[in-house]
């Protein structure tokens, strides 16, 4: 193995080895060793575990791997933000303006602003510029610690662009290091051109008719999302479009429960789909249906927290209850303009009151799970990806516990090197 890499001097190396998704008590189990080292080969984990151990593996022993000492650092999972909506073309500072003198999400969305400005905005843009703003914010996520994205269309909203938002994703995911799963949100809300009596049905009907074959024959995505909300798309809506992307091979996923109780997270049981996202308005019979299903709960507190609202999602009760719970930033330029998942993690564990360990495993393993990835990516075991994270602090525990500062010192996707910090 001459390509080998020990990592030692991982005061504390956090592993998340063991089975997924995580659920209730086991969320909190993240199996955090003293004194750890991690052996890399080939851009996978070898071995993981007490250092002791790690270096009497024959391709550590002697001069056959090469040594980074870490100083005492602690080492977790590469993170793995599971709902972003990366390719945007300006942010919406003016609308942030506005909510702080009182105006509603909804107020500001129905005079024009909300996502439509965004979907103008994109439509404006250049592939060139479009990409290039996206790369920008990847590599601030992999300063962060972030090596896998999920990142979606929806300010397109047409055929056209659609299709390129998907296509330049597809040509990020070859241009730079972190993994990004692409996703369809060709139903994000009804686009202006059919804000008419029966217009939306009839965007439904193109979405099923035209732009979901056509990204399905190009290999553009892997998943299909739908907002099912107020003021986007009904239940019925909703289900008629995943049916649809389940048949051409697009695994469904939800946007659903965010500023009213709709019926998403009930759809989202009934149609199996790897997740089901926001849900801070679900009942209990939601959570109930949702904890006997294999559906991620995708929670995205930086909503509330850059939204100003005193409601976040339920996450002890969804614990409580067995539900398979993930955390992720929602980057994008309205609602949480965050690149930042340590960010998520701290609001997750003040405003949500999910401890350090169950935050972490939710933007780790289950957030690979959600992704279908957790066979590969989410934890540091053998045969797995060296997908690895590493923090300027003593104890996991402060990573969310200095919200706001950045203590990723080292980023590795593949046993590469994507960023280094200070």
């Amino acid at each position: 193995m001459a390509d080998a890499l020990l990592l030692t001097g991982c005061g504390q190396l956090v592993t998340m080895a063991g089975p997924a998704p995580r659920r209730g008590r086991a969320l909190g189990e993240i199996g955090a060793i003293r004194d750890g080292a991690v052996l890399i080969a080939g851009g996978r984990v070898v071995a993981a575990g007490p250092r002791a151990r790690v270096e009497r593996n024959p391709a550590a022993a002697g001069r056959r791997a090469r040594k980074m000492n870490l100083g005492g650092r602690v080492v977790t999972p590469g993170l793995v933000d599971a709902h972003t909506h990366l390719v945007f073309a300006a942010s919406r500072a003016a609308e942030y303006e506005q909510r702080i003198a009182g105006a509603t999400y909804e107020q500001i969305a129905k005079a024009g602003g909300g996502i439509l400005s965004s979907v103008r905005a994109l439509r404006g843009a250049s592939d060139d510029a479009l990409v290039a703003s996206a790369r920008g914010r990847l590599a601030r996520m992999a300063a962060h610690g972030t090596t896998t994205v999920e990142a979606k269309s929806g300010y397109g909203l047409d055929f056209d662009n659609e299709l390129r938002t998907l296509k330049l994703l597809r040509r990020l995911n070859k241009e730079q290091a972190v993994e990004i799963v692409p996703t369809l949100l060709a139903a994000h809300v009804v686009p202006p051109e059919f804000r008419y009596p029966g217009g939306a049905d009839e965007y439904v009907d193109r979405i099923v008719r035209l732009i979901l074959p056509a990204a399905a024959l190009e290999g553009l995505a892997e998943y299909c999302d739908v907002f099912v909300e107020r003021g986007a798309f009904t239940v019925a809506q909703g289900r008629r479009i995943l049916a649809a992307a389940r048949a051409l091979g697009l695994k469904p996923r939800l946007h659903a429960e965010q500023m009213a109780r709709t019926g998403g997270a009930r759809l989202a049981v009934e149609v199996e789909a790897a997740s089901v996202d926001h849900l801070d308005f679900a009942s209990g019979a939601d959570m109930r249906a949702l904890a006997h299903s294999d559906v991620a709960c995708i929670l995205l507190p930086g909503c509330s927290f850059h939204l100003g609202l005193a409601r976040y999602a339920p996450a002890r009760r969804l614990i409580e209850e067995g539900a398979i719970v993930a955390l992720a930033t929602d980057c994008n330029p309205g609602t949480s303009p965050t690149l930042s998942l340590p960010m998520a993690v701290s609001l997750a564990c003040t405003q949500m009151r999910m401890t350090p360990a169950e935050a972490l495993a939710a933007c780790t393993i289950n957030a690979a799970y959600s992704l279908g990835r957790d066979g590969r990516i989410g934890s540091i075991e053998a045969g797995k990806d060296a997908d690895l994270a590493v923090w300027d602090v003593e104890d996991y525990r402060e990573i969310p516990y200095y919200f706001g500062v950045n203590h990723c010192t080292l980023t590795m996707k593949r046993g590469r090197v994507i960023a280094r910090g200070r």
